[in-house]
């Protein structure tokens, strides 16, 4: 049985996606041509430009999966747990770890936000994460777990010092780097939750 066009189109343009991840985690974004991709993937130059439009076009692509991938996977990591306290800190604990993956470290935290610009990439973590920890903070915020307070700029603080650190790891070669992050995420997160007097 013959695959239809439109099943053609998305094996390729899948291919292509697979082939410039491999290799935008390899070589970095700059040392990547897209006929290179193109040729790895058993296609043309010119079938890379019809599914992408250029390779800041495949690499916004890959990047978007990365982003669905890491969510995904902080996902997990509070699906975990059925306290909702344990839920935020195992998903910030596991988005944090996700820099020790080389094509996260090398795709998603050293080149997008040079290569996308900041504020994309803002954009395309607000859509993959960013409203998840918001929903886990009201959570939190409407059980009385954490100090009432408006959601929106803890979700920004929170989000902001997490990618911060997770840039961070992605360039640190100490060792010791992820474990004591972990530490200070905690004492940050404990700082948030109600004082017994």
């Amino acid at each position: 049985m013959t695959a239809t066009r439109a099943e053609q189109r998305a094996a390729t343009r899948r291919t292509l996606l697979d082939r410039g991840r491999l290799r935008f985690a390899a070589d970095g974004y700059h040392d990547v041509a897209l006929a290179d991709v193109a040729q790895s993937a058993g296609v043309t130059k010119g079938a890379a430009y019809h599914h992408f439009g250029s390779k800041a076009g495949l690499f916004r692509s890959v990047v978007a999966e990365v982003q669905q991938e890491v969510g995904q996977r902080v996902a997990a990591a509070a699906a975990r747990h059925d306290d909702p306290w344990e839920q935020l800190r195992a998903g910030c604990r596991a988005f944090l770890s996700t820099g020790s993956d080389p094509a996260v470290r090398r795709i998603l935290l050293l080149d997008a936000p040079t290569v996308l610009g900041w504020d994309q990439w803002r954009a395309m973590d607000e859509q993959a994460s960013a409203r998840h920890l918001a929903e886990a903070l009201k959570t939190l915020i409407t059980s009385g777990t954490i100090t009432e307070q408006p959601v929106e700029p803890l979700t920004r603080l929170l989000s902001g010092a997490m990618n911060e650190a997770a840039l961070w790891l992605a360039r640190s070669d100490d060792p010791e780097a992820l474990t004591q992050t972990e530490r200070a995420l905690e004492r940050l997160l404990d700082g948030l939750r109600p004082r017994s007097d």
